[in-house]
């Protein structure tokens, strides 16, 4: 299965998860804690977790189309979760 990763340095991963959850809560299947997250799309699923000083990020997906547009999908929230925040994520495969 195709597999991407990230580590985003933030001390606002919490927050993050907690924020992108609620957002995808109504149209996608998620679960949540406080540090760890679960989204799951039609294409592959998310997994998120909360460090104090990052937020680990995976991607996987059935095939290797889907990763390229899942990661534009999260990168993109997550940049508007964070608001004023600049993230740096470079996606790793």
């Amino acid at each position: 299965m195709p597999l991407s990763r990230a580590e985003i340095a933030t001390p606002s991963g919490a927050r993050l998860i907690n924020r992108l959850c609620k957002h995808w809560a109504h149209k996608l299947e998620v679960e949540h804690s406080e540090q760890d997250a679960k989204i799951v799309f039609a294409s592959g699923t998310c997994l998120m977790h909360a460090e104090p000083d990052r937020l680990l990020v995976s991607i996987e997906t059935l095939e290797e189309e889907h990763l390229d547009q899942l990661e534009g999908v999260v990168e993109s929230h997550l940049m508007r979760m964070a608001k004023d925040e600049p993230l740096e994520i470079v996606w790793e495969n």
